[in-house]
């Protein structure tokens, strides 16, 4: 029957499959904050090598454990992008509220953490 439209199957269908399209002003500012997390998350990882990369005059057992948070939050990042994308895009989808962020705690309070180890690492040496 030509007058029927192609069935467009789209990954990940929990999210496609559920709801109606919505505006796609707000499937593309989705996209852009998703593509931001992982920006992030490169720079994450970015400063956790840079650390142990460079020679810089920062306490040796500090720098290696502000590394390693670094590096951590970096590969968490992507989680927090693929999560979030998938939660509010089903949200906008359904007409519900739109959800939190579920790992910004944890990567707010880690990028403090290792920011704090920088610098006592600085202040020790």
């Amino acid at each position: 029957m030509p007058d029927e439209a192609p069935t467009v199957r789209r990954f990940p269908m929990r999210v496609y499959g559920a709801g109606r399209e919505p505006d796609p002003r707000f499937s593309l500012a989705n996209e852009r904050t998703f593509l931001a997390w992982i920006r992030t998350s490169l720079a994450l990882v970015a400063a956790g090598v840079a650390l142990e990369a460079l020679e810089l005059p920062i306490a040796e057992g500090l720098r290696l454990a502000s590394a390693l948070v670094f590096i951590v939050l970096g590969l968490l990042a992507p989680a927090q992008a693929w999560l979030g994308w998938a939660a509010t895009e089903r949200a906008m989808r359904q007409g519900r509220p739109l959800p939190a962020p579920r790992l910004g705690v944890v990567l707010a309070g880690g990028t403090t953490v290792a920011g704090l180890l920088v610098l006592a690492g600085l202040l020790l040496r």
